[in-house]
């Protein structure tokens, strides 16, 4: 099954700093580059190099250029991605050296993209095939009600999280996943538990205490962080998702998937960075072999 990533690309800015910045203080960066991001292109990223086929639709301006032949290098097709005039999405990312971060983002090019190419180039997956996407594009809601009528699974990452996109989206989803902060704001905006939501699975990650898979009438399924020492966690939720997308596409029944996923995300905060720091599977599966 193919994994179609309908998600956001964006051009990171890092900056590493002894400590991220107070109200109106004023720091040097220890050091600075550039790298490809977004939640939709770090999952797309994340999914391929796990082993899936990765077709990506999306949006990249006019300074995108670079930003696709790095995605196209991991191996993703990226002939559905528009290209637009005006910029790029791009993020300022301030890491400490904690590996703690600080966000800020511009949306660019991923709240522009057009509506009918997206579900036009979606037209071509095939049943079963897994839709994944995240809430730094425009027209999530429509992508995946077309998907789900399509017969397609639809996994959907609610980050940055936003409880209006997430009641749009949500009658169309599969399997919802949300770290542990956004689970409990999303209780208390619906008032429900996340059993009781209208979806067929939830996945709940929190951090170093792993990630929790809930589906309504079957036991909670719970994996266990691996130990890693932590260099950054930017995009390790991203590396996460995209990863248990791969494995859910190739069959791996969810406990397996969440394992091979948790096993990504400890190999993905052990370096600096996103879409560079995503693993690749021969390094899950050695992981995974080390630790029984």
């Amino acid at each position: 099954m193919t994994v179609w990533c309908f998600g956001s690309i964006n051009i990171d800015h890092f900056y590493r700093l002894g400590h991220l910045p107070a109200p109106g203080e004023t720091l040097a960066a220890d050091s600075y580059r550039i790298e490809l991001g977004g939640k939709g292109a770090n999952q797309s990223v994340a999914a391929a190099l796990a082993g899936a086929e990765v077709r990506h639709i999306g949006a990249v301006g006019a300074d995108g250029s670079a930003a696709l032949a790095r995605m196209e290098g991991f191996g993703i097709a990226c002939s559905a991605v528009q290209r637009l005039e005006g910029p790029t999405g791009h993020a300022v990312i301030m890491v400490d050296r904690a590996g703690e971060n600080a966000i800020v983002i511009h949306p660019g090019a991923n709240r522009e993209l057009a509506v009918n190419p997206a579900l036009q180039a979606l037209s071509e997956a095939d049943l079963g095939d897994i839709l994944l996407l995240q809430n730094e594009t425009a027209h999530q809601a429509a992508l995946a009600e077309a998907a789900m009528g399509q017969g397609m699974e639809v996994i959907y990452s609610a980050a940055p999280f936003d409880v209006e996109a997430v009641r749009a989206v949500m009658p169309f989803v599969n399997v919802l996943v949300v770290n542990a902060v956004e689970a409990a704001q999303l209780q208390e905006a619906l008032g429900l538990e996340l059993e009781e939501l209208p979806v067929e699975s939830v996945v709940v990650t929190r951090g170093g205490d792993g990630a929790s898979w809930l589906a309504g009438g079957t036991p909670e399924i719970h994996v266990s962080a691996l130990p890693t020492k932590v260099v950054d966690t930017t995009g390790a939720g991203d590396c996460f998702t995209g990863v248990l997308a791969a494995a859910l596409a190739e069959g791996q029944d969810p406990e397996s998937a969440m394992r091979f996923a948790a096993a990504a995300a400890a190999i993905q905060v052990s370096r600096p960075g996103t879409s560079a720091a995503m693993p690749r599977r021969d390094e899950i599966e050695a992981l995974l072999g080390e630790s029984g």
